[in-house]
């Protein structure tokens, strides 16, 4: 889970189609790129504070959509939740 202030500029909004499930539309937060690989931070709520997910794209160069997955390996997701608090000053992961 993030916390952010309630103060968040208007954020793009994208929705996901998981497999099964009714889409789900979250807001991302900011993007970054380790090691060649691209991750997104989402929040449920495009102000105040919220739940969030760090989402790892896994799609191949070329296709036309992205596929994410959600970040489950503990170091992986702390180490991707470190960039992502050193990038925005007002999130803190608890």
């Amino acid at each position: 889970m993030a916390t952010g202030g309630n103060k968040l500029s208007k954020l793009e909004k994208v929705t996901f189609n998981p497999d099964g499930e009714a889409p789900v539309d979250f807001f991302v937060l900011e993007q970054t790129r380790i090691g060649g690989q691209s991750y997104i931070l989402v929040t449920d709520f495009e102000e105040g504070d919220g739940e969030a997910l760090i989402l790892k794209d896994v799609s191949k160069d070329g296709e036309e959509e992205s596929v994410f997955v959600i970040v489950s390996d503990d170091e992986e997701l702390q180490a991707v939740a470190g960039v992502f608090e050193n990038m925005l000053e007002d999130v803190k992961f608890v």
